[in-house]
C-alpha cells in the first residue's frame, strides 16, 4: 500500500528542548497506525506533526507526496477536510456550546449546506457517538469523559478519510471506550487511515497494523501487529510503561 502521509527527518523543539528529533516514517493508506512509548517521550508531537497542526523546525510532513507546510489555502483547505484530530485534552472552545463548536466544521468544509442539514448531521453524530444530553451548554459544565465524547463527534462530522487518535478513550468509562472503539473499527472497514497514541496495549493489539515506538523524541522501534503477537519479550517490554 502507498503512503499517504509521511515525516521525512521531522524535529521539534517546545520550551527550549527537542521533543522529536529526526523522525523518518511513512503511514500506509487505509492501513492504522499505533504511537507507543514512555510518557514524554514525544508521541503526541509526532501524531501533531503527521497531522499538519505543527510545524517540523527541521525536515517535513507530506500528505500524498506534498509538502504540508507549502500548501496553498485550498490544498491546505482540502487536506483539513480529509483528516480529523481527537486532542487528549478534547480541545473544545470554552466560550461557545456545544451545538456552536459542532457547526463550526460543517460551515467550514460545506458552506453549502443549510441550517437544517446542519442540525441534522450534528444531531446523527452525537447519537452515533453515545451522546445524548443539550448541547445548548459550554464545555465546562460536561464531564471529561462527555467532553471526549463530544471531540470524538467532532472528528466524525466531515467523514474524514484520516483519523488521527490521541489517548482518545481516557477519561471514558469501560462501555463508552469500547463503543468508540467499535467506531473506529467501522472507518477502518471503510478505509479510513488511523494514526493514534495509547497506553492500553489492549486497544493496540486490537486495532493497529504497526505498532511505531517513540522513546526520547526519537523512533525507537517498528513491528507489524503479527511481530507483536508472537514476540512475548517485546509485549513485557512495552507493557512496562503501558497503562494497566
Amino acid at each position: 500500500m502507498a503512503g499517504i502521509i509521511e515525516l521525512r527527518g521531522a524535529s521539534f523543539s517546545a520550551q527550549g528542548r527537542k521533543v522529536v528529533r529526526n523522525i523518518t516514517f511513512e503511514f500506509e493508506s487505509s492501513k492504522t497506525t499505533a504511537l507507543v512509548g514512555p510518557s514524554g517521550g514525544g508521541k503526541s508531537t509526532v501524531l501533531k506533526l503527521a497531522a499538519g497542526i505543527i510545524v517540523p523546525e527541521e525536515g517535513g510532513a507530506f500528505y500524498k507526496g506534498k509538502d504540508i507546510a507549502e500548501m496553498t489555502r485550498a490544498e491546505n483547505l482540502a487536506f483539513r477536510r480529509e483528516g480529523a484530530f481527537v486532542f487528549q485534552d478534547s480541545a473544545l472552545w470554552a466560550n461557545q456550546n456545544l451545538f456552536q463548536i459542532l457547526e463550526l466544521p460543517l460551515r467550514i468544509h460545506f458552506p453549502d449546506m443549510d441550517a437544517q442539514k446542519r442540525q441534522a448531521r450534528i444531531k446523527s453524530v452525537t447519537a452515533e457517538v453515545g451522546y445524548r444530553k443539550s448541547l445548548d451548554v459550554r464545555p465546562a459544565e460536561l464531564s471529561m469523559g462527555e467532553q471526549k465524547l463530544i471531540a470524538f463527534a467532532r472528528a466524525l462530522l466531515c467523514d474524514p478519510a484520516l483519523l488521527y487518535l490521541d489517548e482518545w478513550t481516557e477519561s471514558l468509562d469501560t462501555s463508552a471506550a469500547d463503543h468508540l472503539i467499535e467506531l473506529v473499527k467501522e472507518r477502518q472497514a471503510g478505509g479510513a487511515t488511523v494514526l493514534f497514541v495509547s497506553h492500553d496495549m489492549q486497544i493496540v493489539q486490537d486495532l493497529a497494523d504497526t505498532i511505531v515506538v517513540i522513546a526520547e523524541g526519537q523512533l525507537s522501534m517498528t513491528v507489524s501487529k503479527e511481530q507483536l503477537a508472537k514476540d512475548e519479550g517485546l509485549m513485557r517490554y512495552m507493557k512496562t510503561w503501558a497503562a494497566p
